[in-house]
């Protein structure tokens, strides 16, 4: 690399000779050099082009772009990108049709007055939407913008960027369409009442970056309303490939995880759910510390044992996750020799993996590694298919075990765009749900 820094202008300018040379004399004046020209759109009476630009640094780039926003004669900028942002330009999803539509026949076959004989085999029979219909194979991705990554309650639509990334994983590791709905409320009451409504246009229902508390009312209830898979990614994708993450690092540290002692800094959506997911695998002695009293208090109901402080837990606990957010929470002295230990936060961990190893873990990673993509693709693939009804925790147990199953002596988990890993996730995942529910379904 040069060093030199790279930007993509988003640049309109009136339909008439000479600004584009107005433009492009403007950059070469302000010390940028023109690379790619690109023209994106032209109107009937403008131009718009992405126009991508090199400089030495930051402030040659301020200068750069003040110059340009300074031009007069109808020419403005409208946006100017790196890379990320380039790949978001237009959203990273649409939606297709699969049927080429070229001849008045292809209408009337796909449109009307074909397609009325379809709707009426429906209304004589509602479980033929799975075949005739796009139903069958489509997830809803909700949020309501509460808990976007690291960045906390930013609203829905800056955090539609995820749901389609989301919707672009589904795509490609199953097959899945997904569709991101974005909820312009926060009201548990009413996130439940428009999910339900808007149900019957979906086979599954993920939940992404919903808060804590909330998100715990939000999917108990739509769990128990809906005869559809409901699942919150935050908590049990997380979960499941933590579990998966721990399953590789106690056999490379020698430890009997069922019989170990595993502990849970932080018990925020995805640590209630790690708890549970090791306790649904049956790890006999599960330890929490938070500093909330109804968060411990969760854990309880679960099964769980509240620790009273983070000394005790690191004292007792052969195994550590912790997803607090707080960086350095853990200190070195707390460490027992031969501990796993997994800080999840990001960007930083509560300790440095080779801090842990130093102080004498057997085995130390942050969240680097521990990607939900792993789960959450396969995991709705192989309910889609099984037709099941519910998530359950032996079906995401079954997903953390393929995952697990995949890893490479020595890695914590597979590479996440491995094909192979959401295949067998999503194989492992419908064995288990047609083995608990296998009396449930009614194929056509």
């Amino acid at each position: 690399m040069n060093g030199k820094i790279s930007r993509t202008l988003l640049i309109e300018t009136p339909a008439l000779p000479g600004n584009l040379g107005k433009v492009a004399t403007a950059i070469g004046m302000a010390g940028g050099d023109i690379g790619e020209i690109e023209t994106v759109q032209v109107g009937p009476t403008y131009t718009m082009r992405h126009i991508t630009v090199q400089v030495d640094n930051q402030e040659q780039l301020g200068e750069l772009l003040e110059v340009v926003r300074k031009l007069d004669g109808g020419i403005h900028l409208h946006a100017v990108s790196d890379d990320v942002l380039r790949a978001h330009e237009g959203g990273k999803i649409q939606m297709v049709s699969k049927n080429p539509i070229r001849s008045l026949a292809d209408l009337r076959r796909v449109y009307t007055p074909g397609v009325a004989s379809v709707c009426q085999a429906i209304k004589e029979e509602p479980e033929k939407a799975r075949i005739y219909t796009s139903i069958g194979n489509t997830v809803a991705i909700v949020t309501d913008g509460t808990a976007i990554l690291g960045l906390g309650d930013i609203g829905p639509v800056a955090g539609m960027p995820v749901m389609e990334g989301k919707a672009a994983l589904f795509d490609q590791f199953a097959g899945i369409s997904g569709v991101p709905i974005l909820l312009n409320s926060k009201d548990p009451d009413e996130i439940v009442r428009t999910v339900k409504n808007i149900s019957p246009g979906f086979s599954g229902i993920l939940l992404e970056d919903i808060g804590s508390p909330h998100c715990f009312k939000v999917e108990e209830r739509l769990k128990k309303e809906l005869d559809i898979p409901v699942m919150h990614d935050d908590q049990h994708g997380t979960a499941v490939v933590t579990l998966a993450a721990v399953i590789s690092a106690s056999k490379s540290a020698e430890i009997d995880l069922r019989e170990a002692h595993v502990g849970q800094i932080g018990l925020g959506a995805a640590g209630l759910a790690i708890c549970r997911m090791f306790m649904a695998y049956g790890v006999k002695k599960v330890f929490g510390a938070d500093k909330s009293e109804d968060a411990k208090e969760r854990l309880k109901q679960y099964g769980g044992h509240v620790m009273g402080t983070l000394e005790e837990l690191m004292d007792q606990c052969d195994i550590v996750i912790a997803t607090t957010g707080v960086p350095g929470l853990i200190q070195e002295k707390w460490v027992k020799p031969g501990q796993v230990i997994l800080a999840l936060s990001n960007p930083k961990p509560e300790i440095e993996p080779e801090a842990a190893l130093k102080a004498g873990a057997a085995y130390a990673a942050d969240g680097r590694s521990v990607n939900n993509i792993l789960g959450f693709p396969g995991i709705f693939r192989g309910a889609l298919n099984s037709r099941s009804h519910e998530i359950t925790h032996p079906m995401l147990v079954a997903a953390a075990e393929a995952i697990a199953g995949c890893t490479k002596l020595g890695d914590l988990v597979p590479h996440p765009l491995d094909p192979r890993v959401h295949s067998v996730v999503a194989e492992e995942v419908a064995k288990v749900s047609f083995a608990t529910n296998k009396n449930r379904y009614d194929y056509v």
